[in-house]
This record gives C-alpha cells, structure tokens and sequence, in this order.
C-alpha cells in the first residue's frame, strides 16, 4: 500500500484499524520529500521536527501530514515570502491557520514556495528558485501558491494551506491537476499571514479531492478576534458529504457568462463542454448570461490591487523586519533605498512603482477610484446573475500551463487570472476541481457561488467530481 496516495478519510480510517500508525504516514511523507523535492522545488524550508511533536494530537487533522505557504508564520521558524528580504526572518508567533492546524492535529511538514509575495500566477518569481510541476516538470504549476499545489500533486503533502489574492489557490490547482478552494472573503482568519491586497486575500485550502481540501477548510474557518474582517461562516458546517442526496442539482440554475465561451485553447473547450454535459447530466439548467463588466476585470484588479501592494509593502525597510542593507550610507533614506533595492526582485519592484504613481495625488482620481467604482459594478453584477443562479461556471484559466523557460509578457500572463478574478472582486466563494491529466497537463473547472453559502458550490462540486471519475 502506498501510503502517500491516500486521503483524508482513507488515513484515519487506516490509524482506527491498526493498518498503519500516523508515524509510519508521516515517515512516508518525509521519505518522499527527500526523495522527491529536488527535483520539483516545492519546499523553502522543512519543519520534519514540528510534525513528529504533533504525532499524538487528536482532532479534524489527526495523523494528516501537510504543508502551508511561505507567507503563513509558524513560530521560531522562517517566514520568507519567498523574498531575499525575509531570508533569514523567523516569526515570533503562530498564525490562526497555524494555531488551527497544530490544535486539529496535523502535521506540517514545512513551508512551500510561492512567487515573492504572493506577486505572479507562475512561481517563478520567487528568490529559492522556481517550482516544477509534478505532472510535468518541464512546466510551471501556477501561483502565486506554486509550492502548495506541487506539494500535493507530487504527494509530498495531503493537503496545504495557501493564499488567493485573484485565483492564487485555484488556478495552479488547475495546472497541477488537483483542487483549490476560496472560501467567502474573512472565512479563514488573515492574522499572521503576509499580506499582499487586504481587500483581496483570503487563505485557502488544496488537496486531491473535494472532500480532502473541504476537510482542511473545516479546520481553518472561524473568526478571530485578531481578524477584524473574519466571520462566522456556518454555511461550511452544513457540507456532510456522506448525507449528500444525488438529486442535490436537479433543477437548480448554472450561469456561464456569455464572454467566457470565446476560448483560444481547444483542449479547455473541448474540457469546458464536457463539464456541461456534465452537470446537465446531474439535473442542472445551464443558462448563459450577459456580464459586461467581466471584461475590465483585470485592468480593475492590476489597479486596486497594486495600490494596495505599495503600501503594505513599505513596513519592509530594513528597521523591523529582515534584512537591511550592508553597504555604506549616510541618511535613513539611502538606507532604505539600497535595502529595498537589494531585498526585493523586479516584479515586486514593478509593482510597487505602479501602486505608487496610481495612489499619486495626481493620478488616484483618474485611476484608483474609477477602479474602485468598476470594482463595485463588477460585485453587483455578479450578486444580480447569483440571485437566479446557484453558481457561475468557467473554466479555472483561459490557458494551460505554460513551459518554465517561457517568454511570455507579463500582459499575457497576467490574462491567466481572467477567470478567476471576479470572486475576490466581490468576495465570492470560488473553488477548482480538475477534469483529467491527459498529456501531463491538467484543466480545472471553477465553480464560482454565493457569499456565505461556500455549502452549495461545495456540494455541486463534489457530485461533480464524482461524476466526472465515472465517465
């Protein structure tokens, strides 16, 4: 039997029984990472120690061995952002999600790469080097939560906690041919997580199966007193999988926008039409919508988002947090200069000059605050269609993965987010079930519902893949 392929359920079924011990699990895992990690680059650094401390601890993640993004603090060890900046920074405290973790009983096994905070949709970007895809290793698997999703696929972890600031769960999900959940925004508690756009990020969870990363989001959710925008999602604790009656989707509406079925990739249309099928073939009524504003998504999202990148990215100056410059200088502001100059690569560089000149006295009004406006159309469109319809149907990405040495431009990569975008425009749960791994590559279909009823699309989503395993 091998023990890296099981999920969830099949572990802790195996533990009640005798079959095997969460120690023999756990050695599996760390076998496999040492085995298998040099050649996917999915792990910054290994916390093997912290895991085996948590053996004993029972709860929702007993025995189950895990890894969370590079952005997520785990106390006295290396929180980097997958940034020269924060190379040698340890965090001084636990997160929520780590604190929920380690109370649930799971192991972490370590911290997972990522493009520098959290900027980019490839993982490339990040200073320990870029991260391979397990189904394919001469392509990249996605990101900015690159190292969460290789770090499943390439079984060196059951599930992992990462972040999505526009799709940074969900669309290497997609690529690495495995699931990526958004909750509703403030499910999960944001405190001690890097933060990249406060009004965008939400944590979110991945596994192989719906009901593996749904485990996960079980254990995370909650609010937090230390998160003023976190709340009380029940509709989670509704999700019982087991109860779930078959019939779940019959009659029930389905929206797929109109501009969503202009695809360049046959393969993601071929996949897309076959997802239709079926759902039709599970009772649902597909019924295909007009949303103008679906079209400004990213130019919104770039501008927003950046704006909101300059400045949480100015607390990194070399005083409190990692490190600072060794070169000689004579004014504070030289200082920080040369260490932000020699601590940050050139796409959080990028990004920062453009939030900057967009919060510009000049240009906020031309471009901040009519994007914030757009922002508030794209939600009430979106909560318009959802009224009539369960959830919005898309493919994950517009585009498959792309090669590792690829020269796309950054507009071209940018437009891989496309889809996924318009849930953290309006604060919508959004998750990504895989259709098959044909050729080594993976095309995701995203299921995109209502705030505070993450059940339904959860739900949808499992008779989906269930469905789909049967063909």
């Amino acid at each position: 039997m091998e023990l890296t392929k099981l999920g969830i359920k099949e572990l802790q079924d195996g533990y009640k029984k005798g079959d095997f011990t969460k120690e023999e699990v756990l050695n599996s895992y760390i076998e496999n990472i040492e085995k298998e990690d040099g050649k996917i680059n999915a792990y910054i650094t290994k916390t093997f120690e912290l895991a085996k401390k948590n053996l004993n601890r029972d709860g929702l993640l007993s025995g189950i061995p895990l890894s969370l993004k590079d952005n997520i603090s785990v106390k006295d060890v290396r929180l980097t952002c997958g940034s020269k900046i924060l190379e040698n920074y340890e965090s001084p405290y636990d997160a929520d999600v780590t604190k929920k973790v380690l109370e649930a009983g799971g192991l972490i096994l370590g911290k997972v790469n990522m493009d520098e905070f959290a900027m980019g949709a490839t993982t490339r970007s990040s200073y320990y080097g870029a991260t391979k895809n397990p189904l394919d290793k001469t392509l990249i698997p996605g990101g900015s939560s690159g190292g969460s999703a290789a770090s499943v696929a390439g079984e060196m972890a059951v599930v992992s906690v990462g972040t999505d600031t526009g799709g940074s769960t969900r669309q290497p999900a997609s690529y690495c041919g495995i699931v990526g959940i958004k909750p509703t925004y403030g499910t999960i508690s944001r405190y001690g997580i890097s933060t990249m756009a406060n009004t965008f990020d939400s944590p979110g969870t991945m596994g192989k199966t719906v009901e593996d990363a749904t485990i996960l989001l079980k254990a995370l959710k909650g609010r937090s007193i230390k998160d003023a925008t976190s709340i009380e999602n029940k509709s989670i604790d509704e999700v019982d999988f087991d109860k779930l009656d078959s019939n779940y989707l019959k009659g029930k509406n389905i929206a797929i926008p109109k501009v969503y079925l202009d695809l360049d990739d046959e393969r993601i249309e071929s996949e897309f039409k076959t997802a239709i099928e079926i759902l039709e073939d599970l009772g649902a009524k597909i019924n295909y919508v007009d949303m103008k504003y679906l079209k400004n998504v990213i130019e919104t999202y770039h501008i927003l988002v950046n704006g909101e990148i300059s400045s949480n990215m100015a607390r990194f100056d070399g005083i409190i947090y990692g490190k600072r410059t060794t070169d000689d200088y004579e004014t504070i502001e030289e200082m920080f200069k040369k260490t932000r100059g020699e601590g940050f690569g050139q796409e959080v560089k990028k990004r920062i000059m453009i939030g900057t000149q967009i919060l510009s006295l000049d240009l906020a009004e031309d471009y901040y605050y009519k994007a914030l406006k757009v922002r508030g159309l794209i939600k009430s469109e979106m909560d318009k269609v959802l009224e009539d319809n369960m959830f919005i149907l898309s493919p994950t990405s517009p585009i498959l993965p792309i090669k590792l040495d690829s020269q796309m431009t950054p507009v071209e990569i940018y437009k891989a987010d496309m889809f996924t975008i318009p849930a953290n425009m309006a604060g919508c749960p959004s998750l990504s079930v895989p259709m098959n791994k044909k050729g080594g590559l993976s095309v995701g279909i995203q299921f995109t519902g209502r705030r505070m009823k993450d059940n339904e699309i959860l739900n949808s989503a499992y008779l989906f893949e269930r469905s789909k395993n049967e063909l």
